[in-house]
Parts: structure tokens; sequence; C-alpha cells
């Protein structure tokens, strides 16, 4: 996967973010592109991965750059994971953030085997009021 490319400049559209939160498995609002595109232009970090003019994963982050980075979504096209992507794109956002900041998740219950695997510790100390939508 040598050709795969990565930018925090390229325009990711809501349509091609949903496609891809589709081909990843992620469960996301994907028929919802209003909010889709909410959610890419409130992040405060977006990189991206293509293979030439396809999106084939996404880590979208919000933080202060001072302190702590959560990074909302990391999501890889199903054909392309296993084959460093995602390691790269958690890369590219902690090059963004700096060493001051901490990188902190909700990891989906499928992908919990993952994240430790690319530096994450296991944390017990996580609280979440869930979305109602």
């Amino acid at each position: 996967m040598s050709n795969i490319t990565y930018s925090t400049t390229t325009t990711v559209t809501a349509e091609q973010l949903s496609q891809l939160f589709e081909r990843a498995g992620m469960k996301r609002p994907i028929n919802d592109l209003p909010r889709l595109q909410k959610m890419l232009d409130h992040a405060d970090i977006t990189v991206s991965a293509w293979d030439g003019e396809r999106l084939v994963g996404i880590a979208r982050a919000i933080t202060d750059y001072a302190y702590c980075c959560y990074l909302s979504d990391l999501a890889v096209d199903g054909e392309y994971q296993k084959h460093g992507i995602g390691s790269k794109l958690v890369d590219e956002v902690r090059q963004e953030i700096g060493d001051l900041c901490s990188l902190v998740l909700l990891s989906a219950p499928g992908a919990v085997n993952y994240y430790p695997k690319i530096g994450f510790t296991l944390s017990d100390k996580a609280y979440v009021i869930p979305r109602v939508k």
C-alpha cells in the first residue's frame, strides 16, 4: 500500500465520508449528510488517506492543542485495513498536536484489541452521556 497519500488539507465531502464509514463498517449517521458535513466542519484536525481519488481512511479529532485531543473518528476502508493506514493516521494526528497533548478516544467494541497495538493504554476512567439521536 505504498501508493497511499495522507493529507491535512484535502477537502473531504460528506458523501465521501459516508461511503468511507460504510466501507469501514462504522456505526455513524451515514444517511445524514448535513450531520456528517457538520462533523467535518467542526473538527480541529482532519487527516485523510487517499488511494488516488478514493478516500480510504480518515482521522478526525477535536483538540485545544495544549492539553488534550479527542480522536473522534478513526476509519479505514475494509479493503485497506491491516496495512498500517490507521496507525499512520494516528501518527499524523499526534504530529499535529505535539507532545503536550494526550490523545484519547472511545473505542468501538470490535476495535478494542487494535488500539493497544498502536500505543494506546486502556483507561477505566471514561464516562459518557450518550447522544439522544
